[in-house]
């Protein structure tokens, strides 16, 4: 497992909810929540500056994809939020994660652990960033693999066969 401080975003439209890691990747904590700030990304810079002072290995976005994993209109916010963030720091590695049902799962254990309805708002992205990066750290530790597809890396190749059913790269 590799060893470094991880961020994890939730991009909203309105908020953008952040959570780190503790150097040796075992646990997300929340950090805070940022207002959404498309026309200046403000927000971006915010994270991006957090990752700088955190020495972070990776930022870890999360993707929300429909229940049959499929775009949908936040879809493509959240990967040009991830560009962005990408263009500001190419240096830093980027990832988007699945993020289906954080939102709800956030919105239970917020209620479960008596943090009233009026109240989630302020809360919910910072949890949704938390469950995003936490997400990340198990499937690490469980496959020994980085999560998630990389922001600007490069695409494997696809294997072609030829017909003498032997392969090569194409």
């Amino acid at each position: 497992m590799r060893t470094g401080v991880r961020l994890g975003v939730d991009v909203g439209t309105v908020r953008v909810g952040l959570a780190a890691s503790d150097p040796s990747g075992i646990m997300a904590t929340p950090i805070r929540t940022l207002a959404r700030a498309e026309s200046t990304n403000k927000d971006v810079v915010a994270v991006a500056e957090a990752a700088d002072e955190a020495q972070a290995l990776e930022v870890v976005v999360g993707l929300p994809l429909n229940m049959k994993g499929e775009d949908t209109a936040s879809t493509a916010a959240a990967r040009a939020w991830a560009n962005t963030l990408k263009g500001l720091r190419p240096q830093l590695r980027v990832v988007l994660v699945d993020e289906r049902l954080t939102s709800v799962t956030a919105h239970r254990a917020l209620h479960d652990s008596g943090v009233a309805g009026r109240k989630h708002r302020t809360h919910v992205d910072q949890q949704a960033a938390v469950l995003i990066l936490q997400a990340a750290l198990d499937t690490e530790r469980g496959t020994g693999r980085p999560p998630g597809t990389e922001v600007g890396g490069r695409k494997p190749r696809a294997r072609r066969t030829t017909k003498e059913g032997g392969s090569h790269h194409g």
